[in-house]
């Protein structure tokens, strides 16, 4: 069913929901275009609304051949959307979920895309803040490139800033998806563009893994996992690859490189990178962790498989068709966060064998001290008991002189 956007807008058919709001199809002055028409309960947050108009300059001026374009902002009644052009293909999530991996060339050159549309977002001080999978498209009328990839063009600028607003997120909320947070978000710390580069380098490992490196399990351990651990290494792939990978996921923000330092590195790594299939990597285990957070924090049911995409959000809700999770979080306490010595992120293991560090390992391992501490106790105990019997067996032969030094004498 067909409805107005505006006065310039019409929407007439949806191409996917998300937890901010519902992709359209629509026709406009210059043609067809993407709609993204933002929840009612956002459009009536005035302040939202301020916002919105706030950023109206900033998003429409940010034009790159790697961006999708934002054409116009409208607030109409109880309709706040951000109107875009329309990218003929599909998501990089709908990819891998169909290829699972890339191969490294394919996968370098579309992060290298993404990257040069980041730079150019950085320069006119925007930071997106919510890269993954699901906000970047593939322009599959566009020519092909290295390793057969098609154009990749990043999308949803803007659509993280203009939720977080003060009133909503406080000092105790995030923003963003959690397999693919910086870990200075994670400790409450402002987003900078650093932030992208991170969550790109993730987005990197994940196309050439295929499952992201720190994701798996409960949200609270995802989140964890980017403060505390490290990455574990990729077997295959080449060294300055996997050098570049492990710059761009540092820890400390002003470690990584900048995003167009980012694309010039990895176009001069596709030679390099030619000709090498998909990696042939075994997923991680995801065991289950204890909740880190309180009885209300979304847990899936038994019934729902667990992805190693990006964690749900919202509770209780079907996955988004877009994948859109734009929600806000608690940011864990500081003893949520502790985990110890930094660690490496769900390590390999061998066949049968629990991981380092895991829960069952860690079982094990307690069964394996109780059961020492049984044994010592057992030989001391036979220790004492021999010690005893030597130490009275050794006063009976001095026992009878001295009674009979003590004792009266007897008549003759």
């Amino acid at each position: 069913m067909a409805r107005n956007i505006g006065s310039r807008y019409t929407a007439h058919q949806i191409l996917g929901r998300g937890s901010a709001g519902t992709v359209w199809l629509g026709e406009g002055p210059e043609g067809p275009v993407a709609i993204k028409l933002l929840r009612e309960d956002l459009a009536s947050d005035q302040e939202l609304v301020g916002r919105f108009v706030q950023e109206r300059t900033a998003l429409l001026g940010l034009g790159h051949p790697h961006v999708v374009a934002v054409r116009d902002l409208v607030v109409d009644g109880t309709d706040l959307a951000l109107v875009m052009d329309l990218v003929r293909g599909t998501d990089l999530r709908t990819r891998l979920d169909r290829e699972r991996r890339l191969a490294p060339e394919a996968a370098a050159a579309i992060i290298a895309d993404v990257a040069d549309g980041l730079a150019a977002a950085h320069r006119a001080g925007v930071v997106h803040r919510d890269v993954k999978p699901e906000n970047i498209l593939l322009d599959m009328e566009g020519p092909l490139g290295p390793g057969g990839s098609h154009p990749a063009l990043l999308t949803d600028f803007g659509v993280a800033k203009l939720i977080d607003t003060p009133r909503r997120t406080k000092a105790t909320k995030i923003i963003g998806t959690p397999d693919y947070l910086a870990p200075e978000i994670v400790e409450g710390l402002p987003p900078r563009a650093a932030v992208d580069i991170y969550a790109l380098a993730t987005v990197l490992y994940e196309l050439l893994a295929g499952f992201t490196p720190f994701g798996g399990g409960h949200t609270g351990a995802v989140l964890r996992r980017h403060v505390t651990e490290t990455v574990v290494p990729l077997p295959g792939i080449p060294e300055e690859l996997w050098q570049l990978l492990v710059q761009c996921l540092a820890k400390a923000p002003a470690s990584r490189l900048r995003a167009s330092e980012l694309a010039t590195r990895l176009r001069e790594l596709l030679p390099l990178l030619s000709g090498i299939p998909p990696l042939e990597v075994d997923e991680p285990d995801s065991e289950a962790e204890p909740p880190a957070y309180d009885e209300q924090q979304y847990t899936p049911a038994p019934e729902e498989p667990r992805r190693r995409g990006a964690v749900p959000l919202v509770p209780g809700s079907a996955p988004d068709s877009n994948r859109d999770t734009h929600t806000s979080m608690r940011v864990p306490a500081p003893d949520e966060l502790s985990g110890g010595p930094l660690g490496t992120a769900r390590a390999p293991r061998a066949p049968g064998r629990p991981r380092p560090g895991s829960a069952r390992n860690k079982s094990a391992a307690v069964r394996k001290r109780r059961i020492t501490l049984g044994v010592a106790a057992v030989a001391l105990c036979a220790a004492i008991g021999v010690g005893g019997w030597l130490a009275t067996s050794g006063d009976d032969p001095g026992a009878a002189p001295e009674d009979t030094r003590n004792s009266a004498p007897t008549a003759p």
